[in-house]
């Protein structure tokens, strides 16, 4: 479990335990009212256990607070929503989780994506999508559609030529360096990457190996406005849309651009990488 919704859980809790409280209860009031175990309700109140819609009308009903279930209802929904298992997420395969993607984008007038390790989607070649698609399916064991996969993310970088969006993309020199498929691909995907520098309204940086990191430890994430944070992680895709939590990305963000080089040092980057796979 992440640590935003592992927050967001206890959050949660609190407000239970606040409920409870003002009804008068003890915990072991409530449970013996609702013929729960005693530890149920510590493990509800400190956020170790994610509640049922029922055990929230249980709660709401024996608390005497009913007007407060629709609210606590939509939390739950919203913890249940923000944390998506991949093998959920790719249980028919890549392509819809592709079409997901691209409606989120298509509702953005903003991208800002930061890369650790790979090419950001946007910007990979029909070769580099193949491969890391390929990875994900293998390792994953979720339905091969791969083709299918592979068409539906090239699809999704049309958005770099549509419309009025921005885009900010900063990545690691790792990515650069990172080998996806083979040679050939990486000597392709490096060649694209130069190309689609000079889009308008799109800005790639490249942050050196060797820089301070000043900041948490990072994974992949990608910012849509101000309002969705999509963050991978080995085992699920997290979905944050907290303004508090947003407004940290958005700082770390802008830490990392300001370590990146643009213009002229990124082509260097990527030329001496490319030189030394040519």
């Amino acid at each position: 479990m992440t640590s935003a919704v592992h927050e967001q859980r206890q959050a949660l809790g609190i407000r239970l335990r606040e409920l409870r409280r003002d009804a008068g209860l003890t915990g072991r009031a409530l449970a013996k009212t609702a013929n729960w175990p005693e530890s149920k309700i510590s493990k509800l109140e400190y956020g170790r256990q994610t509640p049922t819609e029922d055990d929230l009308r249980a709660w709401c009903e024996h608390t005497g607070s009913g007007d407060q279930l629709p609210d606590l209802i939509a939390t739950l929904r919203n913890i249940e929503a923000a944390y998506m298992e991949w093998r959920r997420a790719l249980g028919i395969g890549t392509r819809r989780h592709q079409r997901r993607l691209d409606r989120v984008a298509q509702a953005a007038g903003q991208l800002r994506w930061y890369e650790p390790i790979l090419i950001p989607g946007l910007l990979q070649t029909p070769g580099y999508v193949e491969a890391v698609l390929r990875r994900m399916i293998k390792f994953y064991g979720i339905p091969n559609d791969l083709d299918e996969g592979v068409s539906a993310r090239v699809e999704r970088q049309q958005i770099l030529h549509q419309g009025n969006r921005r885009f900010s993309f900063v990545i690691a020199e790792q990515a650069l360096q990172t080998t996806v498929g083979d040679g050939s691909v990486m000597v392709g995907q490096l060649e694209h990457l130069l190309a689609v520098m000079s889009l308008p309204r799109l800005v790639i940086g490249i942050v050196p190996a060797r820089f301070a990191l000043d900041g948490p430890a990072i994974n992949g994430f990608v910012m849509y406005d101000n309002r969705l944070v999509l963050v991978e992680t080995v085992s699920a895709e997290l979905s944050i849309n907290q303004p508090r939590e947003i407004a940290l990305y958005g700082k770390l963000f802008a830490q990392l651009a300001d370590q990146a080089a643009y213009g002229e040092p990124a082509r260097q980057l990527i030329m001496s990488e490319l030189e030394r796979r040519s």
